[in-house]
């Protein structure tokens, strides 16, 4: 039987592997889109493109992977079937419990993994991108400025830096050319310096320089300032950084915490390699179908399946963080019942029975 164990194995890393591969360019190019767009809003420095993607999609595997894990089991299961491969096996007595050892040799790294970046990789890589952020919208050479270039910023405007300190912090001759809807304002400094609202809003505090101010059409509405102390407004950034935030906590400081928040977030690291261990089980029921019957509808079934676990823990950490679902129920509510109805399905209703033996 080792043959058999080997088989299908590899007709389930395969299905899950293809998959996976598939979620991952679909996962990539969503993650792409959203980061480009926060740079070109100004929310995330230019320049850090490839750092924020590389963490972002770490962010994402817990969600990703037990998709590809669940869509690959199905479509190795529904060849089997539409191949009529899984009859002839289930006649020779091979049922559930059978099936669970190759089944489990996928399956329990794969929780592992998702349990790794759910715990730790996970909150670790949002942390760390938070804090890139937070330290780059502070410093103008990581935020896309250079000595004696003209850059564009978001919301229409360029800005020209003539000289710049070593850490980007301060600068001189500086100009500025901004739109606002139908006025132009130009502004010219000899110095300035980047400064930080605690609200995490930027400014660009420029000293001793004039401001001048008209219509984007033709007229003479001009008006000219001359100023000691000006502060420009920079695009909005991502929320400011908060180290004590829950979001951000690693899973074990979690532990003990008694906000609300921290324990929603605990609860929601917990759940998704335990959602993953039950959409792995479904799967094989899920599967079934008669032979040379169109598999892709079952697919659907496992993937709404998912959409509907997967939804329900966002939702249920959400009532969690306002306080209405008690700390002790937590996610349990949802992961327990999941278990419990994916055990069932596999060894009671996944009608791979074991051949009974011919009657003399």
């Amino acid at each position: 039987m080792r043959k058999l164990d080997r088989y299908l194995f590899g007709e389930f890393v395969q299905s899950t592997f293809a998959a996976g591969v598939v979620l991952m360019i679909v996962a990539f190019g969503g993650v792409f889109t959203d980061v480009l767009r926060d740079m070109a809003t100004g929310r995330i420095p230019v320049g850090m493109l490839l750092p924020q993607m590389g963490l972002v999609m770490l962010n994402w595997l817990p969600l990703i992977l037990p998709l590809a894990l669940m869509l690959g089991l199905m479509l190795a299961m529904g060849r089997l079937y539409r191949d009529s491969e899984m009859p002839v096996i289930s006649a020779i007595g091979v049922g559930p419990t059978r099936i669970l050892k190759p089944l489990l040799l996928l399956v329990l790294p794969m929780v592992a993994v998702v349990g790794a970046c759910s715990l730790w990789l996970g909150p670790w890589a949002e942390r760390v991108s938070r804090q890139m952020v937070s330290e780059a919208n502070r410093n103008l050479i990581v935020a896309g400025l250079e000595p004696g270039a003209f850059t564009e910023i978001a919301g229409g405007g360029v800005i020209f830096v003539g000289a710049m300190s070593p850490d980007g912090s301060r600068f001189s001759r500086v100009f500025v050319y901004r739109q606002k809807k139908d006025r132009l304002d130009v502004t010219t400094s000899n110095e300035g310096e980047v400064t930080v609202a605690d609200n995490g809003e930027r400014f660009l505090t420029l000293n001793d320089g004039f401001e001048v101010e008209g219509p984007r059409e033709a007229g003479l509405d001009y008006r000219l300032l001359s100023y000691k102390r000006n502060e420009v407004t920079m695009p909005a950034v991502e929320r400011k950084f908060d180290p004590n935030d829950p979001e951000y906590l690693p899973t074990s400081r979690l532990i003990g915490d008694k906000r609300k928040e921290a324990n929603a977030q605990l609860h929601a690291r917990i759940a998704p390699p335990l959602l993953t261990l039950a959409f792995a089980l479904m799967a094989i029921p899920l599967a079934r179908s008669m032979p040379r019957q169109a598999r892709y509808g079952r697919v659907m079934t496992g993937f709404l399946g998912y959409m509907i676990g997967m939804n329900l823990m966002l939702m249920g950490t959400k009532w969690l963080e306002k306080g209405k679902i008690s700390a002790a129920l937590g996610l349990w509510w949802l992961v327990v019942p999941l278990l419990v109805i994916a055990l069932w399905l596999y060894f009671f209703d996944g009608r791979m029975r074991r051949a009974k033996p011919a009657r003399s």
